[in-house]
């Protein structure tokens, strides 16, 4: 029997509780031992958690907003089910620091997100507690429901508990997921997190009483008597089914999900542990499908964070005292230089509309929304919609610009194709985080766009060097009669002051940025200036060669037959990458001057510091002077 299914007999009784005071985070090293504490302590232990991970995040950077809502979730989930035996998946998982210290890695949390240290999500390699692995959003139905049903085919008893954000919910696979799960018999919780509705007065004692009686063993019971006496009485038994409904309708936002085969309990105070942990434990007991609606509040206990939660979602490190600073460096990033772009180009054409995946501060629409915000549509996150959306528009005579980071637009990859470049609609797709993104590791690297993009016909694919280059193409992409593809990397550029005149650039036109001998560098989009370092120490000529479709192929044979090795340079996988474009040119016109490839290697590049993992994929200058240097040395390569 698990201590869960034990009840309270598993745990120290009133009369015999320890002492409140004291340190409790720091004899925590995993939920098992959180489960020898009285609930009573449960709530010093809540603060002892949230004060932790301000310090700590303050101290790495990360996510903050969303890891204070989930604190008192995070115990009491800990404290109920049988971790790791019992299955947690955290949707997005960018609310799982207090699982982490909770699970035996509060002091890894000092190396959050770096280099060798532990992950901003969750990671099966690196802890059992890791049920699933996350870090894009709506997956948790769908594989909590996988755990489910696998366990109850292989007769195990275990249960899988879904935590899932109410902004998650907005995406499709969450509902097909709860569709699937809904004619199931698995044992399975799924938990929405709405931590975007405030606490109103309705979620207070008598909504509580009236959780866990609906969650109880006693309300199911009567329930499952009451459709077994009436189901041979038609009209008692929808009679019935309508009482049902109307009560429990008065303490529900809808019967939506129970229209999917859930049994519904909530909403409750996701920060009222005496709420949580009894109403936790009636549905532990309950079999089937089940769905537990709880209210929280972002930033909750931290008050910086509760009154501006989006400012303090991914803060860098900052001072608890004082909070986040705003940055006062020079340097535009590329994020600001496309909603700068955005504005000034929705002023001159009234077709211009702006379409996002619930990534309007990641991507730079702030502004836009504010200024036009008839003409900015924010569809949460959903990116398949958002690609078929955009083509819709594009059908009438709108100018959609879809504003998306490279990762996520591998989930609209079939809209992609399908609904956008088979018809060859006039849509711009501006790919922020293309390369890699640092802190947030390989879930959100933009390593494989180039490759999926190119291959597709009518698409153009644009890799601009620098901040004025970048609105360039951004204008130049907006004026073709085609989709287009914009990619630029996470942060700023080399700091070259965008020219506020847009001036089309010749399609498919690279151009030479530095003439030298026996070597040519053909570099792409951010590796143009790693390259021109390069090339200042190998006397090598350096191209920017701007577009990977359609590619400048002139240009590549002629620096080819030109020069004794050609060496391609991205900030993206070799494989089907920029170099891969640039070989299949040489070939088709029969040069074989010997080529080396630098990109990412064959294999997931993992979170850090973002200047430092270029180095170590050999990106930066040393790195593509030390592979050109090695391969000029080895006379059986040319």
């Amino acid at each position: 029997m698990t201590s869960a299914s034990m009840g309270d007999a598993s745990r120290p009784s009133d009369a015999d509780a320890p002492d409140a005071g004291g340190d409790l985070l720091s004899a925590i090293h995993a939920p098992s031992d959180l489960r020898k504490l009285d609930r009573r302590q449960l709530k010093q232990l809540a603060e002892e958690l949230r004060e932790f991970v301000v310090q700590s995040v303050s101290q790495t950077g990360g996510h903050l907003s969303s890891n204070l809502g989930t604190v008192e979730l995070t115990i009491a989930l800990h404290y109920v089910y049988d971790t790791p035996e019992d299955r947690l998946v955290w949707d997005v998982g960018h609310q799982t620091y207090a699982h982490k210290i909770l699970t035996g890695r509060r002091d890894g949390m000092a190396r959050l997100r770096m280099a060798g240290g532990i992950s901003g999500f969750p990671r099966r390699t690196e802890s059992a507690y890791d049920s699933f692995g996350t870090a894009h959003s709506s997956t948790s139905i769908s594989a909590a429901l996988g755990m489910a049903l696998a366990a109850m085919l292989k007769g195990e008893s275990r249960r899988a508990v879904a935590i899932i954000g109410d902004g998650a919910m907005s995406a499709g696979m969450a509902f097909e997921g709860m569709n699937n799960a809904g004619v199931s018999s698995a044992d399975l919780l799924v938990i929405l997190n709405d931590n975007d509705m405030s606490i109103s007065p309705a979620v207070g004692a008598l909504n509580k009483y009236l959780a866990r009686l609906m969650s109880g063993r006693f309300y199911a019971a009567a329930k499952n008597a009451g459709e077994k006496v009436l189901s041979g009485v038609p009209s008692l038994w929808e009679l019935a089914k309508r009482v049902e409904e109307h009560a429990k309708g008065l303490v529900t936002p809808s019967t939506m999900f129970e229209e999917f085969g859930f049994n519904y309990v909530g909403p409750i105070d996701g920060h009222d542990l005496d709420a949580l942990i009894p109403t936790l434990k009636n549905i532990r007991e309950l079999h089937g499908p089940q769905f537990l609606h709880v209210v929280t509040r972002k930033g909750q206990g931290y008050k910086l964070a509760e009154a501006d939660p989006v400012l303090y979602h991914g803060p860098g490190q900052f001072d608890p005292a004082e909070g986040i600073k705003k940055s006062t460096g020079a340097k535009l990033a590329y994020t600001q230089v496309f909603g700068d772009w955005m504005c000034d180009m929705a002023s001159q054409d009234r077709r211009l509309v702006a379409i996002t995946p619930a990534m309007r501060e990641g991507s730079g629409l702030v502004r836009f929304e504010k200024e036009y915000p008839d003409r900015y549509f924010d569809v949460g996150i959903a990116e398949q919609h958002a690609v078929t959306f955009a083509a819709g528009l594009a059908c009438e005579g709108m100018k959609p610009v879809v504003a998306i980071y490279s990762t996520f637009l591998q989930r609209g990859y079939d809209q992609l194709i399908h609904d956008v470049a088979i018809q060859n609609l006039p849509i711009v797709f501006a790919l922020d985080r293309a390369g890699l993104v640092g802190g947030d590791g390989a879930t959100h690297n933009g390593a494989f766009d180039i490759a999926f993009l190119r291959c597709i016909p009518n698409l153009v694919v644009m890799t601009p060097s620098d901040e004025d280059e970048c609105r360039q193409m951004l204008f130049t992409a907006y004026r073709l009669d085609q989709p287009t593809a914009v990619r630029y990397p996470r942060g700023s550029g080399p700091g070259v002051v965008p020219v506020k005149e847009m001036q089309l650039l010749p399609l498919g036109k690279g151009r030479l940025r530095r003439q030298g001998v026996r070597v040519a560098i053909l570099a792409f989009g951010s590796m143009v200036h790693y390259a021109l370092q390069a090339g200042e120490l190998l006397d090598a000529s350096v191209a920017d060669m701007r577009f990977v479709k359609p590619l400048d192929a002139a240009l590549a044979v002629e620096l080819a037959r030109g020069h004794d090795l050609v060496v391609t340079v991205e900030e993206h996988a070799v494989m089907g990458g920029a170099g891969s474009a640039v070989a299949e040119a040489l070939s088709a016109h029969g040069v074989a001057t010997p080529l080396l490839q630098l990109g990412f290697p064959d294999r997931f590049v993992d979170h850090g510091d973002q200047v430092k993992l270029l180095a170590t994929v050999g990106l930066d200058r040393d790195g593509i002077v030390a592979a050109i240097r090695q391969r000029l040395d080895t006379p059986s390569h040319l």
